[in-house]
């Protein structure tokens, strides 16, 4: 048995039992002291008059399940756009998907107030597809624009410059508060409604991206080499998009923008499995799942009783996992 197939083994059986580990400590321990026989009393006999059920199910339940969830979402979304795009530093927060999204929901939540759950899970979707056909836009308007690094510039730069628009009008129709939260991610106020809804977004994009991952381990090879093979680039690389968009728009319409997860688990799953996505994309969820849960997890102790953003940590570990990658890999195409 070779290394690979031993790590996925490993993976496979540790993974799960990591990810239910933490959730169940995330939702026992918080500010408020809560026995454990009361957490499952919550669980298994919930009782709506009780106190400390409410917060079990209203705030730490659905706070658990989504950081997994969005975890697994974002590093899916990141595999794929590395695998499609041949790019080293392709993910949902380098290339505009996030900002694009996160841009669209504050509009919608200024001019169009009160939709409906899955109508913001819909818009948000439509931010994600705008912030990644601007990015890539323009850098095919430039010169090597779609090398690695110049595509993460030009992806830092459109973020940057959707996230000033956005903050301007909720500041000019006095809403940014409220829009701020979309921005700093809001996973201590997980709507549990809007949860449930979804899920089934997700899974889409779940579906859409194992049932490509045959296609996008032969897209990686190369343009040349994939369609020498009998691969239609072209549709593979919309529905991989579509697969993006439905990750990465539910995972900002659930808990904001977060960065990093879509960049660093990706490359960490494929160092420990190999370059088949048909072992990518499953283990990027399960890896991904496990790392913000955790990352979750030390946000909320690590200052406690005070809550340090999540995105705090994921930058830690994310900005120095960037400034690794430019200097080993350089300006090229990540090899296959």
């Amino acid at each position: 048995m070779n290394k690979q197939r031993w790590n996925a083994i490993v993976i496979s059986f540790v993974s799960p039992v990591l990810i239910i580990a933490v959730m169940i400590v995330s939702i026992i321990l918080g500010t408020k002291d809560i026995p454990l026989s009361t957490v499952w009393q919550a669980i298994i006999n919930y009782d709506a008059t009780n106190v400390n059920h409410q917060i079990i199910w209203t705030s730490r339940l659905p706070r658990a399940v989504a950081v997994a969830i969005v975890g697994a979402f974002l590093a899916v979304a990141g595999a794929i756009m590395q695998g499609i795009t041949r790019n080293y530093l392709a993910s949902p927060s380098l290339m505009g998907v996030n900002d694009g999204s996160a841009f669209v929901i504050t509009l919608a939540m200024i001019f169009l107030p009160g939709l409906a759950n899955y109508q913001l899970i819909l818009l948000s979707m439509l931010g994600s597809a705008l912030g990644a056909g601007l990015v890539f836009g323009f850098g095919s308007l430039i010169r090597n624009g779609l090398s690695p690094v110049r595509l993460a510039i030009i992806g830092t730069v459109i973020g940057t410059f959707l996230s000033s628009i956005a903050t301007a009008i909720a500041m000019y129709f006095q809403a940014s508060q409220s829009i701020s939260s979309w921005y700093n991610t809001k996973i201590h106020m997980v709507d549990p409604k809007l949860l449930i809804i979804s899920i089934p977004f997700g899974v889409l994009g779940l579906i859409l991206a194992i049932a490509s991952s045959k296609s996008i381990t032969i897209t990686s090879l190369g343009e040349d080499i994939a369609t020498g093979l009998g691969q239609n680039t072209k549709w593979i690389k919309i529905i991989c998009m579509i697969a993006v968009v439905c990750l990465t728009g539910t995972a900002v319409a659930l808990v904001g923008k977060i960065g990093f997860v879509g960049l660093v688990i990706p490359h960490i799953t494929r160092f420990l499995v190999g370059v088949d996505y048909r072992r990518i994309i499953p283990f990027s969820a399960l890896l991904g799942a496990m790392y913000l849960s955790l990352c979750d997890l030390i946000s909320r102790y690590i200052n406690f009783p005070f809550e340090t953003p999540i995105g705090v940590v994921t930058s830690l570990i994310g900005v120095p996992f960037f400034l690794y990658l430019i200097r080993t890999h350089g300006g090229g195409k990540h090899a296959a």
